[in-house]
């Protein structure tokens, strides 16, 4: 089974998750990580060592969500992704949203973390559009 760490500068990530509960119920596969102005980086490196440690716990795989490319959570997530020394493995994405948490449960049986990633990553992209006016009625299907 795949687990997922939402990672995120601020309250992004708690948020995210908070909002899932609403929607989705628990995902229990799914922690979330932050980094606060109190904490600094040498916290957020800490704490992401945590939380990847509680992920890790019976997975084959983590996939870590990324705010953003290239901000202290990437860099972070990255460090150990790359790391050999790092298992279960671990692939990083950026670019979070809310339908890319609730898509993880599609993706967490799967064996793969880069597959998994890949796959979560072909499902959300369709949920990335712009409203435009139309003339024709449009199902609230999503």
């Amino acid at each position: 089974m795949i687990h997922f760490i939402v990672a995120s500068h601020g309250p992004l990530a708690t948020a995210l998750l908070e909002s899932s509960r609403m929607v989705y119920g628990e995902l229990p596969h799914v922690h979330a990580v932050t980094l606060t102005e109190e904490g600094g980086i040498e916290g957020f490196k800490q704490d992401f060592a945590r939380v990847l440690g509680l992920a890790s716990q019976g997975a084959c795989g983590v996939v870590v969500l990324c705010d953003m490319q290239s901000g202290t959570p990437w860099n972070v997530a990255c460090q150990h992704g790359f790391s050999p020394q790092t298992q279960p493995p671990v692939a990083v994405v950026a670019g979070v949203n809310f339908p890319m948490l609730l898509q993880t449960d599609e993706v967490a049986h799967l064996n793969d973390v880069h597959a998994a990633a890949q796959h979560l990553i072909a499902l959300t992209q369709p949920t990335i559009t712009q409203a435009v006016l139309t003339t024709s009625a449009q199902s609230d299907d999503f």
